[in-house]
Order: C-alpha cells, then structure tokens, then sequence
C-alpha cells in the first residue's frame, strides 16, 4: 500500500513461505526473473474481477491523474533529493498518455523488492496482497522499474505484449510510488528511501531515452 497504510498479514507470510525478499544479489538471471513475474502477472490478470476489493480515490490501479496533486506534493518535499525537473517532465509524460479504455484487471498492485520473494535464485512468492483491486493493468508493471532495468525491462514488457501507452502509464505508477515514498521514508527507513530513489533513478534514464 501507500506510506503510512500497515500490512499486517506480511509477517505471518514470511514465516511460512521460503525465500527472502527480492535483492539484485539473490537472482540468479533477471531475465528469466522478468519471464516468471511476467507469467504471474498474466495469470493473475486472466482471473475474474467480481468480488474484487474496491480501490480508494488514487488508489492502485486509478487513473493517474487522481494522484497528481499526492505526487506534486511529494515533489516538493524532494527538493535537493532529485531533480524536481526532470521528475515533474516525467511526471507530466506519463499524464499525456491515453487512459485505460478497457475492462478493469485485477492486480496484486504492490510489487515492490519487498513483496516479490526469491530462494535459491529463483522468483518464490508474491506476498502482501493488502493491495489487491482490479484496474488499470499499468499500475502492475511498475515492476518493470522497481524490479528489473536495462534488458530485463524488455523481457518483463515484451512477455505481457504491453502497449506503448500502458507502459507510459507504467512508468507514472512506478515514478508515483517511488516520489511519495521518499520524503516519508527518509528518516524513518532509510533502506526504503534509498530504493525509492534507485526507482526515480531509472525512470528518469527510461523516459529521457526515448
């Protein structure tokens, strides 16, 4: 979920199911990584939505202009900790793109590092699922960005056949999550923080390649 909304069921998880939170250094291959979270995410995409949890104003899989004024707030509160240009050129790029015109998708809509387990170098578990609605399929992908850089980026879009506008709004969710999380978490965590900027750090080289 979003800064400041618990998980409490993520313990209890933890105790029962194997491996440790995702970490470049615990994947064996981030491409065949990519291929397997891109296999979960299509199965969990081709599930029915009836019965699905309902999603709050900007919530997880919204459209992204219902977190613009979240995310300019958090922009200004990251002044001196990225450059609030090319952040805010990102941002407003990810706007631009067409909405979602189909069926709301259900998502697990948190795929964060700490939430995507791995033994023996292989992706295990997917787990706090507090997140869980059905929405626009963008918002899922933001793995592409908090997970995966470079190649694996492309395997993990390439294996969903992702479209050039889904992938925009993607790249907003994950600049979104990663923008609000860092003034939070600064002092609080800074492990979560410090990701957080890794994420900004890769959108920002992503949407000035293009």
């Amino acid at each position: 979920g979003e800064p400041g909304q618990g998980s409490p069921c993520r313990w209890v998880v933890y105790r029962w199911l194997a491996g440790e939170p995702w970490a470049i250094d615990r994947v064996r291959d981030q491409s065949d990584a990519a291929a397997d979270l891109a296999r979960f995410v299509s199965v969990l995409q081709g599930i029915g939505t009836g019965g699905a949890p309902s999603r709050s104003r900007g919530g997880r899989g919204a459209p992204l202009a219902e977190r613009d004024a979240g995310v300019r707030d958090a922009i200004r509160a990251s002044r001196g900790l990225v450059d609030t240009h090319a952040v805010t050129a990102a941002w407003e790029a990810a706007l631009d793109a067409p909405l979602w015109d189909g069926p709301p998708v259900l998502m697990h809509g948190d795929l964060l590092p700490g939430n995507v387990l791995v033994a023996h170098g292989r992706l295990s578990a997917v787990i706090d699922w507090g997140s869980l609605t059905a929405g626009d399929p963008a918002c899922e992908l933001m793995a592409g960005w908090t997970l995966f850089s470079g190649e694996s980026r492309e395997v993990f879009r390439a294996a969903l056949s992702v479209d050039d506008a889904t992938w925009a709004r993607a790249r907003g969710w994950a600049l979104s999550v990663a923008l609000i999380a860092l003034p939070y978490y600064l002092d609080t965590n800074p492990d979560f923080a410090a990701n957080a900027k890794v994420w900004i750090a890769e959108v920002l080289a992503d949407h000035a390649s293009e």
